[in-house]
């Protein structure tokens, strides 16, 4: 009863048009009074503590390292480098676009801003190439979503408050499922060209590939600052953040020299703004955990879930088609949010290291937004792209399909996730 009653508020209230923060509020109260426990102050110190939380602090920070990033010129010179290095091979425009999000994704963590800065700059050259458009949107967007997986990662941040899970084990641990992932698409990109006839742009000199990297030399320092930093203990995932903001902006406006106090006003502004959507979403979704938790339901749960738990891999494809069905349906932050108070204790009880479930499960909220109908990704290349949705969508399932081939295969061989994993820690 208390599982119909947390489900049927919140999809309830979503399905007459409530946002979905406000709805995880209504779902909170409503639980609350199945309890007899109803007290407006307890629910709103819940909303006060779910914000109040140190490793939070890196979500504001990389968001506005991202908005700096792509007005600074950092992701245009990223763009020129890749272009320089494989632009000339066939199909050269595709592959720039899955190099330079891999790049950008260790820069700023956030796959909406790397998929509206790779349309922006690429779409119309793969269109004036003679690339189909919405092949080329759906490449752009399924690269864009690599930016949650390879750190620094806002996904990570939020999963590892969400589930108690060391957050620089996470960042270590999505290196490589990051690079799986643009493999997949470089093989789905290949596969799907092989038979075009466009000519691809003249190979630079030897000359112009230095002069692109010395270009993007500052960009690119950047992901090697973070890591290693990370490795190495210089500093925390939260300090991470606040490295890459100020190491933005002192590029963009000393080095580049392409911000100005001017610009910065509405760039603050803009980050901020999609700060506050996302630390509400999460006070929001701290009011149902702390209900879940009071509710016993995680227990319950286990005990449906009983029959798998002696089948590890079993168990990880049940819990994964469960989140690819919610994410159909819910932006990747609320996914987090509600599903893993629920199925870490499931995840602890059949023996599966968090640090592997955590990558997975991110893996498959990021493949999440470019799922339709919702597909948040899908909707900022539509609009920075002048393009329909169901255009992109066309577009964009073979590289999804080959994205979730991939995480089933990390699945069967955990070994993919772990080995390089422990390396990195």
């Amino acid at each position: 009863m208390t599982i119909l009653i947390f489900l049927g508020s919140m999809l309830g209230a979503m399905a007459l048009g409530v946002p979905i923060a406000f709805s995880l509020l209504l779902c909170g109260a409503a639980l609350m009074w199945h309890l007899d426990m109803f007290d407006a102050q307890i629910l709103a110190q819940n909303v006060i503590n779910g914000a109040d939380s140190f490793p939070l602090l890196a979500v504001p920070f990389f968001m506005l390292a991202g908005e700096i990033m792509n007005a600074g010129g950092l992701s245009r010179r990223i763009v020129n480098f890749a272009m320089a290095v494989v632009g000339h091979v066939k199909g050269g425009l595709g592959y720039v676009t899955i190099v330079a999000a891999v790049i950008m994704a260790a820069l700023s963590g956030s796959a909406v801003a790397d998929a509206a800065a790779l349309t922006a700059l690429l779409l119309p050259m793969m269109v004036a190439a003679g690339h189909d458009k919405a092949r080329s949107a759906g490449l752009i967007a399924s690269a864009g979503i690599i930016a949650p997986i390879i750190p620094p990662s806002i996904g990570f941040v939020i999963f590892g408050v969400a589930a108690n899970v060391s957050i620089s084990k996470l960042f270590m641990a999505g290196i490589f499922p990051g690079i799986w992932l643009a493999v997949s698409l470089v093989v789905t990109w290949w596969w799907l060209v092989r038979n075009e006839t466009i000519a691809p742009p003249p190979r630079k000199t030897l000359g112009e590939v230095l002069e692109a990297l010395r270009l993007a030399t500052w960009a690119l320092v950047l992901p090697f600052i973070i890591v290693f930093g990370l490795k190495f203990g210089v500093f925390t995932p939260t300090e991470a953040a606040v490295v890459a903001a100020v190491y933005s902006l002192f590029v963009s406006t000393v080095i580049y020299r392409e911000l100005n106090l001017k610009k910065l006003v509405p760039l603050f502004v803009s980050a901020a703004k999609t700060c506050s959507v996302v630390m509400f979403l999460v006070a929001a979704a701290m009011v149902s955990a702390w209900l879940i938790t009071v509710a016993n339901l995680p227990a319950q749960v286990v005990e449906l879930l009983q029959p798998l738990l002696d089948s590890p891999k079993l168990l990880m494809v049940a819990i994964m088609v469960l989140t690819m069905l919610v994410g159909t349906a819910l932006d990747m932050t609320p996914t987090i949010l509600l599903l893993t108070p629920v199925l870490m204790p499931v995840v602890k009880a059949a023996g599966i290291d968090p640090v592997y479930f955590g990558v997975l499960f991110i893996i498959n909220n990021a493949i999440g937004l470019i799922t339709p109908p919702v597909g948040t990704v899908l909707n900022a290349v539509a609009g920075v792209g002048k393009i329909s949705m169901g255009e992109v969508t066309r577009g964009v399932i073979p590289f999804m399909v080959a994205q979730f081939a991939i995480m089933f295969l990390m699945i069967a061989f955990p070994q993919l996730v772990m080995v390089p994993a422990r390396w990195f820690y």
